[in-house]
């Protein structure tokens, strides 16, 4: 019991810089609290007692602000950061290593009982504040979800889900089409340095219509010195468009560059 314990607090040492000595981390940290009293509540729940389960884990949201319900698996070195108002359901599972965020939730979308109806989260996952993961699938080893983003399917390990519905920010390195490269370093709230995919594809939409004006440019320039010993007009329409007037620098400036 006490190398957990000493185990989840040098984990919001390394994690958090605000954290200054173990002491303030055992007295002043409600993630660490609600930890402690998940672990009397989980076992009550597993050993048939339901109810005392459930008392026990309303006390702890009553003094946390931190609402887990019994039932949860919750691994080692997790570490609930801030986190008031984090809601996790009856069948989640949180893997060892992960990082949760004020706000987060994650809950089902299933009213059947006896079922999956909440997400598992792999090993060294980040949940940052505000999001919601809804659904009895995984989210793989190492993934990252951002601020405020629904997750509604299963995000593969290493990815990053962001928007709502949260979709899957692709790798630059061209290993995977949806898994970014493993950071050895820990990623406070989940950031990373990929764009939005909704960005990626309108600047691919910019890039594809300038590229098609400039073409349609030369092709004119082409035909009027072809036509250069025919009457003016002949070959080359009055308005045609000889320059490019298409703002791609100023669009992508307009969605983030």
């Amino acid at each position: 019991m006490f190398s957990r314990l000493r185990s989840d607090i040098q984990c919001i040492l390394d994690r958090d810089p605000a954290a200054r000595s173990t002491w303030e981390v055992l007295t002043c940290y409600p993630g660490l609290h609600a930890l402690l009293l998940h672990r009397p509540a989980h076992w009550f729940w597993t050993h048939g007692l339901k109810w005392l389960g459930r008392f026990t884990s309303h006390v702890s949201r009553w003094l946390t602000g931190i609402e887990i319900h019994p039932g949860a698996v919750i691994g080692e070195r997790v570490f609930f950061d801030h986190a008031m108002g984090v809601v996790v359901g009856e069948t989640a599972e949180i893997g060892d290593g992960c990082t949760i965020y004020q706000g987060v939730t994650l809950g089902g979308t299933s009213l059947y009982k006896g079922t999956k109806r909440h997400p598992t989260l792999g090993r060294n996952v980040v949940v940052s504040a505000g999001a919601k993961v809804l659904g009895g699938f995984l989210v793989g080893d190492g993934a990252k979800i951002g601020s405020n983003a629904v997750v509604i399917k299963p995000v593969p390990a290493g990815a990053t889900a962001v928007g709502i519905p949260a979709r899957i920010i692709p790798s630059k390195a061209g290993e995977s089409a949806d898994v970014t490269p493993t950071q050895e370093k820990f990623s406070a709230y989940g950031i990373t340095l990929e764009d939005d995919p909704l960005s990626q594809a309108m600047k691919g939409l910019i890039d594809n219509a300038a590229s098609h004006e400039h073409q349609i440019a030369l092709l004119w320039h082409a035909i009027e010195t072809l036509s250069a010993n025919r009457p003016a007009g002949e070959c080359v329409p009055d308005e045609a468009a000889l320059t490019e007037h298409f703002e791609a620098s100023r669009l992508n400036d307009l969605v983030g560059k």
